[in-house]
C-alpha cells in the first residue's frame, strides 16, 4: 500500500486532502492541552539547561578574570621588584664609586683651604713701619733758615735722605705687592681644583637624588600592584599585550636569522653526515645543521640565564656564583666551538659551490679546462664565514624576547579565553531565550492549525455564557418581581 492509497480517502484529492486536514484537526484539538503542556515543557528545560550552563560559564568567566588578574599582579610584582632591586644595585654601585672616596675627596678639600688660607694670610698688605728717625728730621726741617748758608746745606741733605728714603720704601712697597700678586696667581690652581672637585661632587648627589626619584615612582607602583588597584591592572595589562606583539615582532626576525643560518650549513652538512640518508623522510644533514641551532639557542639560554638577564630556569638562578659561574663559562665555550664550526663550514659551503661552478663550466664547455678566476671571491667567503660566525652569537640574544612572549602569552591567551567565554555566555541566553520564546510560538502555531475547532468551541462557549447570562437577568427580575409581595 503507497502514500497515496493511504491518502486518497476519496477519488478527488483536494476533498481527500480536506477530510485529512479535518481528522488532523480534530486529533490535534483533542490533543490540544497534553501537546501544550509537552511544549511548554520542553521549552522550559531547555530554557533552563541554558540558563544553567550560562551561569556557569559565567563562574568561569569571574575565575578567569581573577585568574589573569592574579597573573598579571604576580608577573608586574616580579618585574618592579626586580627593578626595584637593580636600581638599588645602580645606587650601590655609585655610593661605592663615588662616596667610598668622599673621605679623601674631604681630605684634599681641606688641604687646598689650608694652602688657600696660608696663601692669603701671606697675601695680606704690611705697611713698611716709617723710620724712627724720621720724626727728628722733620722737626729739624721745620727750623727757618734764616739765610744762613750751613743750615740751608744741612736742610738739603736732609730732603735728599728723605726723598731717598722715600723711594726705597716705595721700591720695597712694589717689591712687596709683586710678591702678593705672585702668591695670589699661585692660589688660582687651588680654586679651580676645589671648584671642580665641588661640581664632581654635585653631580654624584644629582646622580643620587635622581636615582632616589626614580625609586620613589617604582615603589608607589609595587604598592599599587600590592594593592592590587584597577589602574595598576589596566597597566599592565596593556603593558602585556604591547610585549607580546613586540617580543612576536623580535622572535620572527629570530627565525628569519635561523633560517639564513640553516641554509648557510645545510649544503656542507650534507658532505658530513651524507647527503642520502634519511630519518622519517627528512634528510640527515638537515636534521643535523637544525639540531646544531637548537643547540646554540639552548646554550644562549644556559648563557644568558647564567647572567641573570633571564628568569626561564629559577634552578640556574638560585646556584651559588662559583657553580653560576662554571655553567656561564661552560655555555659560552660551547657557543664558541659551534661558531667556529659554522664558520669552517660556511668556507666549505664556499669551496662546494666553486667546484659545482667549475663543473658546470667545463660541461658547457665541451671539455674545455678554461676556468674564469674571480680576484674578489675571497670577500664573498669572508663575509659567509663571517655570518657563520657571528649568527650563533646574534641567536643568543633570542632569549630575552622568548622570556617576555612567554610570560605575555599567559595574559593574552587569559584574555582570549575570557572573550570566548563571555561570547558563549551570550550564545547560551540568547539560545535560552529563543527557546523559551519558541515555545509559545510553537503553542500559537498549534492553535492555528486547529483554528476551526477552536473557532467552533469559542461559539459555544459564547452561547452558553449568552445562555447563562438570560438565566441569571431572568432570576434577577423574578426576585424583583416578588420582592414587594414579600416585603411588609
Amino acid at each position: 500500500m503507497s502514500y497515496m492509497d493511504i491518502y486518497m480517502i476519496v477519488p478527488s484529492a483536494f476533498l481527500s486532502g480536506l477530510i485529512w486536514f479535518v481528522i488532523l484537526a480534530l486529533l490535534l484539538y483533542i490533543a490540544r492541552e497534553p501537546a501544550h503542556q509537552t511544549i511548554n515543557a520542553l521549552s522550559r528545560v531547555l530554557h533552563n539547561a541554558l540558563r544553567l550552563s550560562a551561569n556557569a560559564v559565567l563562574r568561569w568567566e569571574g575565575w578567569m578574570l581573577q585568574r589573569n588578574k592574579d597573573v598579571l599582579l604576580a608577573q608586574g610584582r616580579e618585574a618592579a621588584e626586580r627593578m626595584i632591586e637593580r636600581e638599588f644595585e645602580r645606587i650601590d654601585a655609585t655610593v661605592r664609586r663615588d662616596l667610598a672616596e668622599y673621605p679623601a675627596l674631604h681630605r684634599q678639600l681641606s688641604e687646598e683651604v689650608i694652602l688657600l688660607d696660608e696663601d692669603y694670610q701671606s697675601s695680606i698688605e704690611v705697611p713698611p713701619a716709617p723710620p724712627g728717625w724720621v720724626k727728628a728730621v722733620d722737626a729739624v726741617a721745620k727750623i727757618p733758615a734764616k739765610g744762613d748758608p750751613v743750615v740751608s746745606n744741612i736742610l738739603e741733605d736732609i730732603h735728599a735722605s728723605l726723598e731717598k728714603a722715600s723711594d726705597d720704601a716705595i721700591e720695597q712697597c712694589r717689591k712687596s705687592s709683586r710678591a702678593r700678586h705672585q702668591i695670589l696667581k699661585g692660589m688660582m690652581p687651588h680654586w679651580r681644583k676645589v671648584g671642580q672637585r665641588l661640581t664632581q661632587v654635585n653631580k654624584n648627589v644629582e646622580s643620587l637624588l635622581e636615582r632616589s626619584r626614580g625609586i620613589d615612582r617604582q615603589m608607589a607602583d609595587y604598592e599599587d600592584i600590592v594593592r592590587g588597584t584597577s589602574r595598576a591592572v589596566r597597566t599592565l595589562s596593556s603593558s602585556s599585550l604591547t610585549q607580546f606583539f613586540v617580543a612576536g615582532f623580535v622572535l620572527l626576525i629570530a627565525v628569519g636569522g635561523a633560517a639564513i643560518n640553516f641554509n648557510l650549513i645545510a649544503t656542507p652538512m650534507s658532505e658530513m653526515v651524507g647527503g642520502t640518508s634519511r630519518i622519517m623522510g627528512y634528510p640527515v644533514s638537515s636534521i643535523a645543521a637544525m639540531v646544531i641551532i637548537l643547540v646554540e639557542i639552548a646554550m644562549g639560554l644556559f648563557l644568558m640565564e647564567a647572567l641573570r638577564i633571564t628568569r626561564l630556569f629559577p634552578v640556574i638562578g638560585a646556584l651559588d656564583d662559583k657553580l653560576r659561574r662554571v655553567i656561564l663559562w661552560a655555555a659560552f665555550i660551547f657557543l664558541f666551538s659551534l661558531a667556529g664550526i659554522e664558520a669552517g663550514l660556511a668556507y666549505m659551503r664556499e669551496i662546494l659551490m666553486q667546484d659545482a661552478a667549475a663543473t658546470r663550466a667545463l660541461l658547457r664547455a665541451d671539455g674545455a679546462t678554461e676556468i674564469v678566476q674571480n680576484s674578489h671571491l675571497w670577500i664573498t667567503t669572508a663575509a659567509q664565514m663571517g655570518m657563520g660566525f657571528i649568527l650563533p652569537f646574534a641567536l643568543t640574544f633570542v632569549a630575552i624576547p622568548l622570556e617576555s612572549f612567554v610570560h605575555s602569552t599567559r595574559t593574552v591567551l587569559g584574555v582570549l579565553a575570557v572573550m570566548l567565554l563571555r561570547l558563549l555566555n551570550w550564545g547560551l541566553r540568547f539560545a535560552g531565550n529563543v527557546a523559551r520564546f519558541s515555545g509559545r510560538m510553537l503553542t500559537n502555531i498549534y492553535d492555528l492549525l486547529i483554528f476551526a475547532p477552536l473557532w467552533v468551541e469559542q461559539l459555544i462557549r459564547r452561547a452558553a455564557r449568552e445562555k447563562d447570562a438570560h438565566v441569571s437577568q431572568d432570576e434577577a427580575l423574578s426576585s424583583a418581581a416578588l420582592s414587594p409581595t414579600i416585603t411588609p
